[in-house]
């Protein structure tokens, strides 16, 4: 079964961008290499600090949504849940 993730990237001055992607290996080296979008790339937010993983692409475009709609402090509290240091997650998931 297909795996789809919705995923939290930042930068240095805590800038957010959330995404959904269906190989998040490849979608985070993208944003990290400047290939993924322009936000990332005009605000260098090349750092994964979220992921939730899900079996359907409809719910993780829905959750992104809900994400997206939060407020950033919803965004923050989220990241801080799972990974109070905010360390890059990237290693971890490229293994």
């Amino acid at each position: 079964m297909k795996s789809y993730y919705v995923y939290i990237m930042t930068n240095k001055s805590r800038t957010l961008y959330t995404g959904v992607t269906g190989d998040l290996v490849r979608r985070v080296y993208e944003h990290k290499n400047d290939l993924g979008s322009v936000f990332t790339k005009k605000y260098n937010v090349h750092k994964l600090v979220y992921y939730e993983v899900g079996d359907s692409i409809h719910s993780a475009i829905a959750r992104e949504k809900q994400i997206k709609g939060g407020s950033r402090k919803k965004k923050v509290d989220l990241i801080n849940s799972l990974n109070p240091k905010w360390k890059d997650l990237y290693e971890e998931i490229s293994k």
